[in-house]
């Protein structure tokens, strides 16, 4: 019989639990933390797309009047272009963004509600909505710089150096212009109308004003390029190039 003792086993041999899982919660935590993280980047990386482009390709608006009817109808929402100009040069029968030459708009009143102010002007800022007529109109390019704009001629329409323009983008029933004028449009400079001449505050109603009624090419945003909403509207604002295709040079 043996009678020795057995061998103590060292705490190193001892067979161990293994250690305890952690909590569910904490890895729950963890995983809501991370899609948070994610979340918030794809979100800041949209937001900078949105402002790169807005700022140097495409911008919306919204149209807020009647004056481009039946081009354009109020609350139509529009893409415009802003390699133009630039990029790409304006041409006579452009649809054109352009900031207030000065004193073409009333004075805007003030947003009673400010908080809804600001949240709109961070939207409006990075593109998410489109801009408002706070401090932009729009109109179609009628005259270049250089260009004699007149009217109207014996047959009652527009003429550009002399050649008569047949503009079949007027609102229908509507003249070319209600009133005469004769002008010689300067150096980086247009001439602007809108297509419901009957209803549209543009180059003539500003003849006497200090800048004549002529819009700086510098304050152009960019051509209108499409009608994107509503849906039953959509469409493109090319073509109206066509309608000065015989028009000579200055």
């Amino acid at each position: 019989m043996n009678d020795e003792m057995p061998e103590s086993i060292a705490p190193s041999q001892r067979p161990r639990l293994s250690d305890p899982a952690p909590p569910r919660h904490d890895s729950r935590a963890a995983s809501g933390i991370a899609w948070l993280k994610e979340t918030a980047a794809v979100i800041v990386i949209a937001l900078a797309i949105s402002l790169v482009v807005k700022t140097f390709l495409i911008q919306a608006f919204y149209i807020p009047s009647s004056s481009m009817e039946d081009t354009l109808a109020i609350n139509d929402r529009i893409l415009v272009n802003k390699l133009v100009p630039g990029v790409a040069d304006l041409q006579r029968g452009d649809v054109v963004v352009f900031t207030d030459p000065g004193g073409w708009l009333a004075d805007q009143p003030p947003e009673p509600n400010v908080a809804k102010r600001v949240v709109i002007d961070v939207l409006t800022f990075v593109g998410i909505i489109p801009h408002d007529a706070g401090e932009h109109l729009i109109k179609r390019v009628v005259g270049l710089p250089g260009d004699r704009v007149s009217c109207c001629s014996v047959d009652g329409r527009l003429t550009v150096n002399g050649a008569e323009v047949d503009e079949p983008y007027l609102k229908p029933g509507v003249v070319p212009s209600q009133f005469e004028f004769d002008v010689v449009v300067p150096a980086g400079a247009l001439w602007v109308m809108g297509d419901n001449r009957s209803n549209s505050a543009d180059s003539r109603a500003h003849m006497g004003d200090p800048g004549g009624g002529y819009v700086p090419i510098d304050d152009v945003v960019g051509r209108a390029v499409v009608i994107m909403w509503p849906l039953d509207r959509l469409g493109t604002l090319g073509g109206g190039q066509d309608a000065f295709v015989a028009v000579p040079g200055p």
